[in-house]
């Protein structure tokens, strides 16, 4: 059996490297599935919506 070094937090280095992998390996799949049509047209909308407002503030803050 292998000398395994554990850290204050209680988890050893391998323990510590198999968590790394199995998150690493989620991340990858939800990045890969990327951002759904029907919420990138909201961000769009919301986007949009704010611009004029956000320029209206600005406008008025100067005065």
């Amino acid at each position: 059996m292998k000398d395994v070094k554990v850290n204050k937090g209680g988890l050893n280095s391998e323990i510590q490297s198999r968590i790394g992998h199995q998150l690493r390996a989620m991340y990858d799949d939800v990045v890969r599935q990327g951002v759904p049509d029907r919420f990138a047209e909201l961000i769009k909308k919301l986007d949009s919506a704010e611009t004029p407002h956000a320029a209206a503030s600005d406008a008025e803050g100067r005065d």
